[in-house]
């Protein structure tokens, strides 16, 4: 199991446990919408990092990033293994012809 995964497991976890003592029932217990702006401000930060270049800033940035996006998720009852699902589906499919079948 990867750290990501293990991750994954623990956010789901959190759900419905008290958040006066996790920070990730916290963040849930807002709702659905907060967690996405949190997951939001992760992303530019993590933007921020990108064009400085500080390689080590950039990593502890995308890790906030990837558990804010895994609050976000559970919010909304996806799973890691969802998405994973999603992303062995689009193997060996050109990013130009997925993109051009999802335009509606």
């Amino acid at each position: 199991m990867s750290a990501l995964d293990r991750l994954a497991a623990t956010v789901l976890s959190r759900r419905g446990a008290d958040p006066d003592t996790s920070w990730t029932a916290k963040l849930l217990s807002k709702g659905p919408e907060k967690c996405a702006e949190k997951f939001g401000e992760e992303a530019v930060e993590a933007i921020i990092e990108a064009v400085k270049g500080d390689r080590q800033r950039l990593t502890s940035e995308a890790a906030d990033v990837l558990f804010h996006l895994l609050v976000m998720l559970a919010a909304r009852d996806v799973t890691l293994q969802d998405v994973e699902q999603e992303l062995a589906a689009r193997e060996g499919i050109s990013g130009i012809d997925e993109k051009a079948s999802r335009v509606r």
